[in-house]
C-alpha cells in the first residue's frame, strides 16, 4: 500500500507505541555515524523492512546520489539510492521504526509530509534524530555529544553529553520541516549529534558511532552499551596517533585543540542547520593534503 509517496509491505505490522530512530544523508551524517548507528541497532533488535519510495527519482538528482553497479549471480544489476524505511518488534515494547532517510533535491514539501505520514500512521510515540557533524575538537579527548531530550529521561549519565535546546537562526534543511511536523503532531522528539575532528574526515567513524551508542543507551536501559564498537574506534584513533607523531605542525593544531576543549570557553554549536562550528581552525594547504591521504589510508584498512 501507498503511504504517501512510500510503498509500504503489507500486511501491515501491528507495532506497540513505535519510537522511531531517523539520520538524515548527508546532511548530517558524516563519518557515517547515523548509518552505522542504525545498521547495529537494527542488527541488534532483528528488523525487516517495511518499505521504500516508490518513485525516489521525483525527489533525489541521481547525478548527485549516484546509482551503483553490482554483480548479482552474474548479471549486471543497479541499485538506486533510495530512503528505506525498517522496523522491529520488542517482547515489552516499545516497537521501533528505523528511517534511512536522504536530504531531498525536489518536491521536498512532498517528501517531508509523506515521512510524516509514516509517523501518524504507525502512531509513532517518540522520533530520535542521530547524527554527527564536523568540529573543532581533537581526536585525543572524548567526542563531545550535543543534543536535547525534552521530557524524556536519561537512566543514566553520558560524560561529555551536553543537552540544550537549539538558538540557531539562518540557512537550514528542508528536512526541519519533518522536525516541525513532529512538534505539531505532539510527538515525543529527542536528538543526538556526535561531533568529529574536523582535520581527519573518516568514511567510518567508528569512534563516533561508539559514542552515539552510548547516548542512545542513556535512554534506551535495554540497548546495551557493549553494542558500541569501542574496540574498533579505538583502532582507529590509534593509528592516527602514529601518524600525528610525524607531523609537527599538526601536534600542534592539536595541542590548540586540546587547549580550547579543556579551557571549555567555546559552547559546542548545535547541529545545524549550517553544518558549521562556531569558529573553524584554519589548517595550512599541506596539512589538508595530509590529513586528506591520512582518511584514505584508514578507510582503505576498514574495508
Amino acid at each position: 500500500m501507498m503511504i504517501g509517496a512510500f510503498d509500504i509491505q503489507e500486511p501491515l505490522p501491528e507495532l506497540r507505541d513505535p519510537h522511531v530512530f531517523a539520520m538524515i544523508r548527508p546532511w548530517v551524517d558524516v563519518g557515517s555515524v547515523g548509518t552505522l548507528t542504525l545498521n547495529r541497532l537494527e542488527r541488534y533488535l532483528g528488523s525487516k523492512e517495511l518499505g521504500r519510495l516508490k518513485r525516489p527519482g521525483e525527489f533525489f538528482d541521481f547525478t548527485r546520489y549516484r546509482p551503483s553497479m553490482r554483480l548479482v549471480d552474474n548479471e549486471r544489476r543497479v541499485r538506486i539510492p533510495n530512503s528505506i524505511i525498517r522496523y522491529a518488534t520488542t517482547e515489552n515494547g516499545p516497537d521501533f521504526l528505523f528511517l534511512h532517510l536522504r536530504e531531498p533535491h525536489a518536491n521536498s514539501e512532498t517528501y517531508t509530509d509523506s515521512i510524516l505520514e509514516v509517523v501518524e500512521t504507525f502512531g509513532v510515540k517518540r522520533y530520535c534524530r542521530v547524527g554527527a557533524m564536523y568540529d573543532t575538537v581533537p581526536h585525543t579527548r572524548p567526542l563531545l555529544v550535543t543534543g536535547s531530550l525534552g521530557s524524556v529521561e536519561q537512566i543514566r549519565p553520558v560524560p561529555n553529553l551536553k543537552l540544550r535546546r537549539s538558538t540557531y537562526q539562518g540557512p537550514t534543511t528542508i528536512m526541519n520541516l519533518v522536525s516541525d511536523g513532529i512538534d505539531r503532531l505532539g510527538v515525543e522528539s529527542i536528538n543526538f549529534m556526535v561531533h568529529l575532528p574536523q582535520y581527519v574526515q573518516l568514511d567510518e567513524d567508528f569512534n563516533g558511532t561508539a559514542r552515539m551508542i552510548e547516548a542512545i543507551s542513556s535512554v534506551y536501559p535495554d540497548i546495551p552499551e557493549d553494542l558500541a564498537p569501542v574496540r574498533r574506534g579505538q583502532r582507529q584513533y590509534r593509528e592516527l596517533n602514529s601518524a600525528v607523531e610525524r607531523n609537527s605542525d599538526l601536534q600542534s593544531l592539536i595541542k590548540q585543540m586540546e587547549d580550547y576543549y579543556d579551557s571549555n570557553e567555546a559552547e559546542a554549536v548545535e547541529p545545524g542547520e549550517n553544518d558549521a562550528p562556531g569558529e573553524a581552525v584554519e589548517l595550512s594547504p599541506e596539512i589538508e593534503q595530509f590529513l586528506s591521504e591520512l582518511g584514505e589510508e584508514f578507510d582503505d584498512r576498514e574495508r
